[in-house]
């Protein structure tokens, strides 16, 4: 694997676990895709550090666990601010 690569797949995943952030969230800030961000955290970087692929994991599961919570809200959230017809 390439070292920029490597390098890639560690910052991706320390700002996950710092920030606390989804993979469309982290595949912005960093100017990839969410398939690159996932293929990092999931596959890349438990040959790299383990460990730190595990926290990063255990992150994304929660942020997938509550993505139905935060797509209602931003439904309502619409909804909300819409006018009556």
């Amino acid at each position: 694997m390439k070292d920029y690569i490597e390098e890639r797949a560690v910052e991706i995943a320390t700002y996950i676990i710092e920030h606390n952030a989804t993979v469309r969230q982290t595949a912005k800030e960093f100017g990839v895709s969410k398939s690159t961000v996932h293929k990092d955290v999931t596959d890349r970087l438990i040959q790299i550090n383990p460990l730190l692929a595990q926290s990063a994991r255990k992150v994304l599961d929660v942020n997938k666990s509550e993505r139905h919570i935060r797509g209602g809200l931003a439904t309502r959230e619409k909804y909300l601010h819409q006018k009556p017809r």
